[in-house]
């Protein structure tokens, strides 16, 4: 089972993340950008203000590529829980306002690329919180954490809930870290309880 941690910098994702990894030990945990020579580069884009935004996003689409086949599928082929921070909602979320006047339809055009080279997860926890708060709390180092940037990228991340409402499991960040994880917690628990449930069952 893949699971998908979501949400704007700041939302507490990676924080989450590290206390799953504690309760989950025989799980796979990963994230994107990768440690890889692949997420490197995506790192260098972030970190460059001026970088072309069609370039970054094929930065991107290959570091999720080299992710899928060398960690996820091999992890789900083994029957093992994956949990990864970030995921391809980043990219639909993220890269679609950096893309916006640049080509048509940039969500659309995104998922199209990355369509080839990715495995929909069976849940996403969405980590909502608003933009300020997000941007207050990453530090609004880089050019994906400004306010301004962050509220056209958590109106992407609605339209993707509402075009996907079953996948998506929306967790209100904005209260204290110890409610989030319990929130959290509380979902993988179920999730993982309904989805071993179905494939004990032939007839699900």
């Amino acid at each position: 089972m893949l699971i998908t941690l979501e949400g704007l910098d700041g939302s507490g994702k990676t924080t989450v993340w590290e206390v799953l990894r504690e309760e989950y030990d025989d799980a796979v945990f990963t994230r994107e950008p990768t440690d890889t020579w692949y997420g490197e580069a995506v790192q260098k884009s972030v970190e460059d203000d001026d970088a072309d935004p069609i370039a970054e996003l094929f930065l991107y689409t290959a570091d999720h590529a080299a992710h899928l086949a060398d960690t996820v599928e091999p992890a789900l082929a083994d029957g093992k829980l994956v949990v990864s921070d970030r995921y391809s909602d980043s990219r639909y979320a993220y890269q679609t306002v950096g893309l916006e006047g640049v080509v048509p339809r940039p969500m659309e055009y995104i998922m199209g690329v990355h369509r080839p080279w990715t495995r929909e997860p069976d849940c996403t926890i969405y980590l909502d919180v608003d933009p300020e708060t997000a941007a207050a709390r990453s530090g609004a180092t880089n050019k994906f954490e400004q306010a301004g940037f962050l509220a056209s990228v958590r109106s992407n991340y609605e339209r993707l809930i509402d075009a996907e409402p079953g996948r998506f499991v929306r967790v209100d960040a904005t209260r204290s870290p110890e409610e989030v994880i319990d929130s959290v917690v509380d979902v993988v628990e179920r999730v993982t309880d309904e989805y071993d449930a179905a494939d004990d069952d032939p007839g699900a």
